[in-house]
């Protein structure tokens, strides 16, 4: 079998779904023993400690309203989600929706400011 180069990899990563590099991340840690988080959790672990103090480490990210930007709504979704078009459509129609469940306050932030932008109104529990 020949050998990729590291530009093919990055060129073929670009092709997946955010769902379908997850499952590549997961299934590189159980082939070779290794967690991809792992440099981070030592890293933040003093942060951690003082932030279980400060608030939930784990909240929803509930969709409340969808706005007059219905398209830039579903495609926002979609890619927070990693959902089909067709899925991602029928979420935002069946508003309020949980967009994710339980994810840490930071990415909550980073999700809820990209649905704000697309012109929906998001709600953070």
């Amino acid at each position: 079998m020949a050998k990729l180069t590291k530009e093919e990899i990055v060129a073929s990563l670009k092709e997946y779904t955010v769902v379908e590099l997850n499952e590549l991340v997961k299934l590189v840690e159980e082939e070779f023993g290794v967690t991809a988080a792992a440099p981070v959790a030592v890293a933040a672990a003093p942060a951690e400690e003082e932030s279980a103090a400060q608030g939930p480490t784990e909240v929803n990210l509930i969709l409340k309203a969808v706005g007059m930007q219905k398209v830039q709504v579903i495609k926002a979704v979609q890619a927070i989600t990693g959902l089909g078009l067709m899925d991602a459509k029928k979420l935002v129609d069946s508003v309020p929706a949980t967009i994710k469940e339980k994810i840490s306050p930071v990415e909550a932030e980073e999700h809820k400011k990209a649905l704000v932008a697309a012109g929906a109104e998001v709600e953070i529990k």
